[in-house]
């Protein structure tokens, strides 16, 4: 059976799953311009006239979007309290709308405790997002103290339908969120073996871009691992089922990836570096040739479309005796004797297929899917047997103590200086504002407003100021076509700012360039609604745009300011703390010590690692012209992500330790990790101190380390190979580190 012969409609279904995790971005999109569509339908009803069609389209976009907490009652707490906000502040506008300096100076202290509320979580954002927004909206409606009783019911309808749309209409729970990110990553991880399957098919013309597949289902893959990770607390009914179902994730992660790079393998000609698959644009090692057509590849292309039609079977659906032969003929690849005849990386290949197949199996019975076990041979059911045994010492570990870092006090707390820098780039936007236009100067408050939300540098501030005034330049042109072709035909372009609204908030987190051009295309039809269009509004809306960016910019950039490379050097310095735990608690693992949460730990790694690449766009960005350090910034987050990869796969093999009966605990393998924590500590130290003399060491092969001094101590099993292959592979990416990061390297003395 091929995957082209499924049904079209679960073709589609899993297309939509694998873009959408957890359809998240639809749920995001559908809640909006529900609550929207339904504010404007009653107000309709209700002959309200078309101010007040705008000021609760407005309302109810807000009342939606700014809640963002994960558990029901609390959204319903924020929401509650969010009404009374909102009345106070559209209030305060429509009060000191005529009262210019007081109003401006207002304005700005609510930007800043706006900002500021952001230390109290997701609740205090919300209350400050939708305290910014409602002023806004009194601002854009010309709202005055006659018509602020008509506003408050305006108001209050809209809150009230964003809560039926949010809690009725579009109805989402926790546990239903994580059921559709599961279902994604299974997805997800069958694309990822269908590229993987492209990649040993491919051409030597084409393996690197079949390479680039790889590379891009690989990241996908965790990307989608991580969401899991942010939703099993609330999304799970104990402690024991999110820590099992962690670990299967986990597993089938890794398993993947471990995969794909035993496939390089088996297409080079020599040994394929780990960076391959994670440096963007590294090719193939010794162009990639085309394996011999045997016998052994023609099985082996064949059980890889065996595993990915285990992986498009959706959970609970039962495949019958043909599916119960595939599996169980894949897991037999986990013993020696049914390994094929090929060269030893072909082999290999077949190991990593039957180590994927246990992963399936594992995430199968994480998921609670009814097994039927009559069809077992005995390789699957040691597998079940190694997995049940596995479920049930994760049960009876209790969940690790993380570290607590102390938050920085005073203006060196990000929400406090982030609330400097805006309210001061927002008060320049006042006064640079209403030089251009004395009506309309707020576009340019609210541009500076944005550029700072969810940016920590100021060339994450200069980026973001960059795609917002590109996405509104192109949102002024479509603003241009849409108004013309519309005219005053009033359902007609408010059924088309729905569909803007429902796009902005689903392209929002792909790209912040396109979000910006549906919301000034959006804006050219409210603008056509209340009889204000012009070409000159739409020009202005781009010129109080660009000073909206330029001071926020300047305000990042002057007033306690925090560089890129500052922030990156912190981020980086976090990733290597956390690459050490991992390192240092795995290997102490492995050598026999007792555990220590180390799948959290590997996560605490993975997320460290995810702010640091988020933090490096500036550096990597098109625009940037600094071509050198834009590689270096590439090189670095590349090779990290190299040694979290071995990281996360010492931690894997480590939890196996108490479970797995091929896996025993070797002393030895403790004296070969201390070269690589040195090592990162001195890479570390010139990190925080650019004056630090600490050196990296080179020296011996990690499995020289262990057999140096053994004599007739037995040489180690494939596992324990496998863990100092690992090591190997991290102690040469450390070492990689240092010379992009200017640490001097001095060969090991003997």
């Amino acid at each position: 059976m091929k995957a082209a012969g499924r049904p079209v409609a679960a073709r589609l279904r899993d297309r939509i799953t694998a873009s959408d995790p957890g359809l998240l971005r639809l749920a995001a999109g559908s809640r909006t311009a529900g609550a929207i569509a339904l504010t404007l339908a009653v107000l309709a009803v209700l002959r309200a006239p078309l101010p007040h069609l705008v000021a609760g389209a407005i309302a109810a976009m807000v009342a939606t979007f700014a809640i963002r907490e994960k558990q029901r009652g609390r959204q319903a707490v924020t929401l509650a309290l969010g009404l009374p906000v909102a009345l106070v502040s559209v209030s305060l506008g429509a009060l000191l709308n005529a009262r210019v300096v007081a109003g401006d100076v207002f304005f700005v202290l609510l930007i800043f405790c706006a900002v500021y509320g952001r230390r109290f979580g997701d609740r205090g954002t919300a209350l400050g997002l939708i305290g910014f927004q409602a002023y806004f909206l009194s601002l854009f409606v010309g709202a005055t103290l006659s018509t602020l009783p008509r506003l408050y019911g305006v108001i209050t309808l809209a809150f009230a339908c964003s809560a039926f749309v949010r809690f009725v209409v579009v109805y989402e729970t926790p546990a239903g969120i994580l059921q559709r990110l599961r279902e994604a990553f299974r997805v997800r991880l069958a694309q990822l073996v269908s590229a993987q399957l492209e990649l040993l098919d491919a051409d030597p013309d084409d393996v690197d871009k079949a390479l680039e597949e790889v590379r891009e289902g690989t990241a996908r893959l965790h990307e989608t691992a991580m969401m899991i990770q942010g939703r099993l607390d609330d999304g799970t009914s104990d402690e024991a089922v999110a820590q099992v179902l962690q670990r299967r994730i986990a597993d089938a992660e890794i398993a993947a990836e471990r995969l794909g790079l035993l496939l390089l393998n088996a297409r080079s000609a020599e040994r394929a570096d780990t960076l391959t698959l994670h440096l963007p644009g590294a090719h193939v090692p010794s162009g990639g040739h085309l394996p011999v057509r045997d016998e052994a590849i023609d099985t082996l292309r064949r059980e890889l479309q065996a595993l990915r039609l285990l992986l498009l079977r959706p959970v609970g659906q039962r495949g019958g005796t043909g599916v119960a032969h595939l599996r169980n003929r894949l897991l037999g690849y986990r013993d020696e004797e049914n390994l094929p005849s090929a060269s030893r990386a072909v082999q290999d290949v077949f190991r990593g297929i039957g180590e994927a197949a246990r992963a399936v199996l594992g995430l199968r019975v994480a998921l609670e899917e009814a097994q039927d076990e009559s069809d077992d041979t005995p390789a699957t059911t040691r597998s079940r047997e190694e997995l049940d045994a596995e479920n049930a010492a994760i049960e009876g570990v209790q969940e690790s103590e993380r570290e607590t870092q102390q938050e920085p006090r005073g203006l060196r707390r990000p929400t406090t200086r982030a609330a400097v820098q805006v309210s001061v780039g927002s008060a320049l936007a006042i006064v640079g504002g209403e030089f251009l236009s004395s009506h309309r100067w707020y576009w340019a408050v609210l541009t500076c407003w944005i550029v700072f939300m969810n940016t920590s540098s100021t060339g994450e501030v200069l980026v973001k100021g960059y795609r917002r005034l590109v996405g509104t330049v192109l949102g002024v042109v479509a603003g241009i076509v849409l108004a013309g072709l519309v005219g005053h035909h009033t359902w007609t372009a408010l059924g088309l700012v729905l569909l803007c609204v429902f796009a902005m908030f689903y392209t929002a987190p792909l790209s912040y360039t396109l979000m910006s051009f549906f919301v000034t295309a959006a804006l050219g039809l409210l603008y056509t609604l209340l009889h204000t269009y012009s070409l000159s509004v739409l020009v202005l809306r781009v010129e109080e745009t660009a000073l909206g960016a330029a001071c926020g910019i300047v305000a990042a950039a002057m007033v306690l300011p925090v560089a890129t490379d500052r922030r990156t050097n912190e981020l980086l310095a976090t990733v290597l703390e956390r690459l050490a735990d991992v390192t240092d608690a795995a290997v102490d693992q492995l050598s026999g010590s007792p555990g220590a949460g180390l799948l959290d730990k590997a996560r605490d790694l993975d997320e460290a690692l995810g702010d640091l690449r988020a933090a490096t766009q500036p550096l990597i960005h098109p625009i940037t012209p600094l071509r050198a350090r834009r590689n270096t910034a590439q090189y670095v987050v590349a090779v990290l992500e190299t040694c979290a990869y071995h990281a996360r796969s010492l931690a894997a093999t480590a939890e196996l330790l108490a479970t797995h009966p091929s896996i025993a605990a070797d002393p030895r393998l403790r004296r070969a990790c201390d070269r690589i924590t040195d090592n990162i500590a001195a890479i570390s130290a010139h990190v925080v101190d650019q004056h630090a003399t600490d050196e990296v060491e080179t020296g011996p092969s990690i499995a020289s380390l262990l057999e140096s001094g053994t004599a007739g101590t037995p040489r180690y099993g494939r596992i324990t190979d496998r863990v100092l292959r690992h090591l190997q592979r991290l102690d040469e990416a450390v070492v990689g580190l240092a010379r992009p990061l200017s640490v001097p390297v001095a060969a090991r003395k003997p």
